[in-house]
Parts: C-alpha cells; structure tokens; sequence
C-alpha cells in the first residue's frame, strides 16, 4: 500500500480547470496541468482494503473493467518510481492516457474508501503516470523479436481497434488496421472534441504502433472500397471494430426541417476545422449566433453543448426526457455500484441551461428551416409489467422554444448492417449487434471475430479497449493455438 495514514491526512483535491471564459475561446485541452507533488499525495490516500473493488468491474459496473492493478501503481507514484509505475500500469492498459482524459472512472465508484468518504483521485493518477511515462521517455515501441507469418484485418480504429492491434502487433502478427475515414482514431478522433482530449494524443501513440509494425489504411470503407470477400481472402482472420455508428433518431414532424441533425453530424466537422481542414460552405453545421437545442443528456449531449459554446451560439438549452438523478447519495445504487447521481461536465459548468422530464413532439419552422421546438412536461409513474416506469405527459405542460439547430444526441441502436456485416453473412443478436460470445468473440463466419460497441453496444472507452485487448488474445489462440497475451489481472513480461 501506499501510505498507511495517508487517507486519514489527505482530503481529495480533484483536477481543477482553466478558466471559463478563457477555454470557451478555443479548442484546447479544458484541465490544468497537475503537480506531481498533488499526485504523489493523492495516491497516498489508497488505503489497504484488502479486496480492492477498484479493480474489478461489479453488476452494477463499478470497478475497472481493464482489471487496473490500482493499488500497485498508486503505491509506485507515492513512492516516487514512474518507471515501474507506467510498467505496472501499461500491462493492462494499452492507451491510459484516453481513459485517463476521458472515462467516468468507474475504477472510483468502486473505491473502498468511498464507503464514507472521497474516493482516490483514481483517474488523475492514471493521467498522470502516462503523461510522467512520456516525459521521462520510458515509454517506447514493443517491437516483437520474431514475426509468426500471420495477417490479421482490423475493421474500425476506435479505441477496441487500436488496442487489439497494438496486441496483435505485439504477438508478431501482420496487422492491419482499417479506416473509413481519412485519419485514425475513430470514435476518439470525430466523437471526442478536442477540448476533451487534444489529438496528438492520438497521434504519439499512432507513431508508436507504427514502430511495432501496425499498417493503417485510411480512407477504406470495407464492405464497400474493400469487399468482404477480398478481406477474407488476403488475411489469416479478420476482427471486426466498428463500433456502434446506427444513431437513434427522433420520428416526429419536422425531423426534416434544415437545422435538425444528429451529433455525429456536428461533432466531427468541428475536430475536422481544429485539424485545419476546410468543410464546403454546404455543408457546415455551425452553432455561432443560434438558438441550440441539445436533446439527450449524456457525454454526447455534453459534447454538444461545449461545442456550440465555443463555437458563439447565441443560447443553448439541454433537454433530457428522465427525471433529473438524486444529487448526492442514490440509495438506489449504493456502493460498490455505478453511482446513478446528477452530474455536470466541465462543458455544463461553462453554459447553458438543462430541463429534465422533457419530451420533444414536434419541430415547426418556414421556408423549410426548424424556428421551433413544441415539447411538453412529462412524469414517471409506477412500473408496469416489464418493471419499467409508466411515463404521460403533464395535462397543460405543453412549451415551446426557440430553436435554429437541434441536435440530436440520443445514443445508438448498434453497428451499421449495411455493407460489411451483410456481405459477412454475420449473425446478430436480439439488439442488432453482431453475436460473440465474450471469451473467444467467434462471430457465425469462421475466421471472423467481433469486440467493442459492434459486439456489445454502444458502451464506454475503457470496455471498448478491454474487449479489443480480450479479443486480440482470442485471435492469437485461433492463430496460434496458444496465446502469450495477458488478460486482465495478470502481471508478467511478454506485452500487455
């Protein structure tokens, strides 16, 4: 453990943020540079718990689904040895700096301090000890000293992608990863905004596969640039990464009035302008000097909401149709369990407004552009038969606003079928995601496996690259009849 009066001496100091009205200026990186001396007394709070929660996901999905060995490495950087701490902490997690930017930390919900008190700064940690890695040059390309003479396609270069083919790179594959669009990253390149998680985070570690021998094509929809028939053909097996891309629309008149888009529709020309490129006026989705109605109340909606503040929006109001959480303690979830709590990001903090029990029914406008969204008040009743609560509507709650961009950020129904999954012949499961069992992500097509949101929904950063780690480990056995790679929770010296 770390120090053993430590969480009786320190208080939680959480990562502090740079100014509001200076960050709503730009694009960059929204928190302030920790101090390791903050850090080192910080992760002198980890008690001995004895079973650290930490680092195992629960039911109610506290604990980190990685298998973070968190105490080990909290014990290194209280003692000062960033080395051992980046070893310790890279053997089963390929990218801690994405989950260190931009995961909800469940590793702390389950931390057992937070029984009774503030939880271990857990994620800045993380943060922290990937960018001490870095600096101190110890983190450098695993090239493996022999290569097997096996291919493996990687469909999708999200964070699942990434970290399977780092893996498999890593096992002495040829791997290589694919693409639709022109630069690598996926989900964490057009999902995440720049403020979030600068992208030459992405980038560092893109070189540093490259090093390892991972190939990237870029700008290649399989299924359509690149068959399924030729990607069966040209390599040994084939994962599948695509993440969950079939976004949930909202059937209401209007929905096809100019100014109603989905948030992956905004969000990534605003990355694609960061990157210096040049949308054609046609095209652009711009929230300056409007009236921005956001429409879902998670990280995507968040996203929204921070983008359209610093893009100039005139005004910018979150609409969520649940009732808003419990502030503080929810008896509901008590702990080790994800805490169901009202929560605000740092975009919420900047601006803005946000309604809760809001149910949208239509859009109205002239000259075939939105000018308002008609709405009413909802409430929940009790459970019926399936154990979900009865929604209706507020009699005489009936509002409307203004609105000259909705954007609708609803979360996502699964995969894209059209194109690479039809061509596979792939079976799917009662959701629409292709069906792998967890353990050898075997899809119906032999040779073929499946990991992340494709395979289980759309879901968290930190489950997208446990999978494509597990999954990397599956593909290796099928090739290789054994596999050298870690799972979660083991420590040892072939790569993490």
């Amino acid at each position: 453990m770390a120090k053993p009066t430590g969480f009786l001496e320190q208080k939680r100091e959480n990562v502090t943020y740079r100014d509001k009205q200076e960050r709503i200026g730009d694009f960059k990186q929204v928190m302030n540079v920790i101090p390791v001396e903050q850090l080192t007394d910080q992760a002198s709070r980890c008690m001995d718990c004895g079973i650290p929660f930490c680092s195992n996901p629960n039911s109610g999905r506290g604990g980190c689904p990685l298998g973070n060995v968190i105490p080990d490495w909290n014990d290194l950087v209280y003692r000062g040895k960033w080395e051992e701490a980046i070893s310790r902490l890279h053997s089963t997690n390929n990218f801690p700096e994405f989950t260190g930017s931009i995961c909800p930390a469940p590793c702390e919900a389950g931390c057992v301090l937070g029984i009774n008190d503030d939880p271990v700064t857990i994620k800045n940690i993380e943060f922290k000890i990937v960018s001490e890695g870095w600096d101190r040059g110890y983190i450098k390309p695993a090239v493996p000293e022999k290569r097997t003479g096996k291919s493996v396609a990687v469909v999708g270069s999200g964070p699942a992608g990434l970290a399977a083919a780092q893996q498999l790179a890593r096992a002495g594959h040829s791997v290589t990863l694919f693409e639709k669009n022109d630069r690598i990253g996926g989900l964490l390149r057009y999902g995440i905004p720049e403020f979030k998680m600068e992208k030459w985070i992405i980038d560092r570690r893109l070189e540093q596969m490259k090093e390892e021998g991972v190939s990237f094509q870029t700008g290649v929809e399989v299924g359509k640039d690149l068959t399924a028939a030729d990607l069966r053909k040209n390599y040994d097996a084939v994962l599948l990464t695509m993440g969950a891309e079939h976004p949930r629309d909202l059937p209401v008149e209007g929905r096809d009035l100019e100014g109603v888009h989905f948030a992956m529709e905004f969000l990534p020309q605003a990355t694609k302008r960061v990157h210096g490129d040049q949308l054609p006026p046609e095209e652009d989705i711009l929230a300056g000097k409007k009236n921005v109605v956001v429409l879902g109340g998670g990280d995507t909606g968040s996203d929204c909401v921070g983008t359209s503040l610093r893009q100039g929006a005139s005004s910018v109001t979150s609409l969520e149709l649940l009732d808003e959480p419990p502030h503080g303690i929810n008896p509901a979830t008590p702990w080790p369990m994800w805490p169901m709590i009202a929560r605000g990001s740092s975009s919420h903090d900047e601006g803005g407004t946000r309604q809760y029990a809001m149910m949208t029914k239509r859009f109205s406008g002239s000259n075939g552009r939105i000018e308002k969204l008609h709405g009413v008040q909802v409430r929940f009743g009790d459970p019926d038969e399936s154990g979900r609560p009865v929604m209706e509507e507020v009699e005489g709650s009936e509002f409307e606003m203004d609105a000259d961009l909705v954007l609708l950020a609803l979360g996502f129904l699964g995969p894209v079928q059209q194109g690479l999954i039809e061509g596979l012949g792939l079976k799917l499961d009662p959701r629409g995601n292709i069906e792998a069992n967890l353990g050898d992500y075997r899809t119906s097509e032999p040779g073929v496996f499946a990991a992340g949101d494709c395979r289980r929904g759309q879901s968290l950063v930190v489950w997208a690259q446990w999978e494509g780690r597990e999954a990397a480990r599956a593909v290796d056995r099928y090739l290789m009849g054994e596999s050298r790679l870690q799972s979660r929770n083991t420590v040892g010296n072939f790569p993490g």
